[in-house]
């Protein structure tokens, strides 16, 4: 994977998702139009915290590297350098695997 040039402001996280499971756990191979998008996925950048009303910055609960739940409609997707990405609110991470 090639290096990401994108800082996330605010409360914001760059997402890649984890790859689709290939088969069910019956054993049955799904082909690609009948695959979910994965729900889960590294964060690969963090921003600096939401702006507080008073001035300062709430810290961020995740971290760089770590495998993350989040909401199906999450985030906005974006290609860089043929890779896909997403940017999403700390707010729709649902939860930290692992």
């Amino acid at each position: 994977m090639a290096k990401l040039n994108i800082k996330p402001l605010g409360d914001k996280v760059i997402v890649k998702r984890v790859e689709a499971e290939e088969t069910t756990a019956g054993g049955i191979v799904l082909p690609d139009t009948a695959k979910e998008k994965p729900k889960r996925g590294i964060i690969l950048a963090v921003g600096n915290g939401r702006l507080l009303d008073d001035g300062t910055r709430s810290e961020m609960q995740v971290d760089k590297h770590d495998e993350v739940l989040f909401t199906s409609y999450a985030g906005t997707e974006i290609k860089v350098d043929g890779e896909e990405y997403m940017i999403m609110d700390e707010a729709d991470i649902l939860g930290i695997i692992g």
